[in-house]
């Protein structure tokens, strides 16, 4: 909550015939030589997210992480050499939306494309990546996925053009599941989740995966609620307290988690929560005015990373005032400079082939994209809720709270099986 190029200085790899390609790929010869086999050479990754609507503040703040990624890692900071530069489009959060956007990158020359907030609009854009592809060879695109969660996308939906970087819902609730086995005063559960893909696998995945670790826990209430619609959470507060329930697990993000903390909050309810999205814009401020709270979240990363993550989280906040929590823009940056490096080309056949079982080092540990799938394999966290201190001084949205890392799981931990068939273009060969 993770792309395509624009006509840029793609050179002999991009035909674009306007004389602004023109002019930008002399510019690109032009450049001073840098460490790297494709120095000089620019791609352009076409965003799009909500940009406006209900979840605009998120959609924003994860167009400049990968702007900032980007400019972070351009030039002689990656193996190929490449600069890269993200172009924001607005989907709005819609997949029919998403189709329009798609086309209008393509249009204008991208090759890359990244989308991540909701899967409805990510299977949208992994199938019309697909299409898109069989019907225009030696124009294709890239799917870079960095946060859409739903399994379907690297299982019975998986594409060869898609390539996931967060982990996905299975992934998480394994990683979850296997720390709240262990959690005695887990006993009764109340899951509450937006009403779409995502919400739906939450709920579907923590049933099958607790009844393993903890056969004793209960599921006393669940709710599906309308995505980006519900502008007042007490109803569904109030069927939490009726429940008796003394754990609440939610996939919500953006508004819809916002709005249920506020909520809780009025309500005056204090129940340990466990969640995906916490550490998304906007929430760890509700979060904070509601005081101490038990909140825990599963993720691929934290607040309080140290080295270089660490310097480019402070130097994101003091540039944007803003917290810098999509870590896959970390990761994709760093796996696409690799992928080309080793493919010694910008040509996303080339680098799909060269992504595949690529290994790169990140912050923490190795990550992996498994061949048989395009689902990234990563170090994962459990991650609570709690006043900065000395240990963990980072203070999220300027809250003076944190989310510290109470658990570390190596990937082999959530690494869940893949039912994908890949189908592998003749390109591909």
């Amino acid at each position: 909550m993770k792309f395509v190029l624009k006509c840029a200085a793609l050179g002999a790899i991009l035909a674009c015939a306007t004389p602004l390609f023109a002019q930008q790929a002399g510019k690109a010869a032009a450049a001073p030589a840098a460490a790297g086999p494709l120095a000089g050479q620019t791609v352009r990754i076409a965003f799009m997210d909500p940009l406006s609507g209900p979840f605009a503040n998120v959609g924003q703040n994860q167009l400049k992480s990968w702007q900032f990624a980007a400019e972070h890692f351009s030039g002689a900071k990656n193996p190929a050499g490449i600069k890269f530069e993200v172009v924001g489009f607005d989907n709005k959060g819609s997949p029919q939306e998403s189709l329009n956007t798609l086309k209008a990158a393509a249009d204008q020359g991208f090759r890359y494309i990244t989308q991540g907030n909701g899967s409805g609009a990510g299977l949208a854009i992994e199938d019309a990546v697909q299409k898109y592809n069989e019907r225009n060879p030696g124009k294709e695109l890239i799917y870079f996925n960095y946060a859409a969660v739903d399994p379907a996308m690297t299982n019975e939906k998986c594409d060869y053009w898609h390539f996931r970087l967060d982990a996905d819902t299975t992934m998480k609730m394994a990683a979850l599941t296997a720390f709240m086995k262990d959690q005695p005063k887990v006993n009764k559960v109340f899951l509450l989740n937006q009403n779409y893909s995502h919400g739906q696998q939450v709920a579907k995945f923590f049933k099958e995966d607790i009844a393993r670790n903890r056969p004793d826990v209960k599921i006393v209430g669940e709710d599906l609620v309308p995505i980006g619609q519900v502008k007042d959470f007490s109803p569904y507060v109030a069927k939490i307290k009726q429940s008796g329930a003394d754990t609440i697990v939610s996939g919500n993000w953006g508004t819809d988690l916002t709005l249920l903390v506020k909520a809780l909050n009025d309500s005056g309810l204090k129940i340990p929560m466990y969640t995906y999205y916490a550490g998304v814009t906007g929430t760890p401020t509700a979060l904070a005015a509601g005081g101490d709270s038990e909140v825990y979240v599963v993720a691929y990363g934290h607040a309080n990373h140290t080295g270089e993550l660490g310097q480019m989280g402070a130097d994101f906040k003091k540039k944007f005032n803003d917290d810098y929590y999509t870590y896959a823009t970390y990761n994709g940056i760093n796996l696409l400079g690799a992928a080309m490096a080793k493919a010694k080309s910008t040509d996303p056949v080339k680098v799909a082939k060269a992504l595949e079982g690529l290994s790169v080092k990140s912050f923490a540990g190795d990550v992996t994209m498994r061949a048989s799938d395009h689902q990234l394999q990563q170090t994962m966290f459990i991650t609570k809720w709690q006043k900065a201190d000395k240990k963990y001084p980072y203070s999220v949205e300027n809250t003076g709270y944190t989310f510290v890392p109470i658990k570390q799981m190596d990937p082999y931990v959530s690494s869940t099986p893949t039912s994908c068939q890949m189908k592998r273009p003749a390109s591909a060969s």
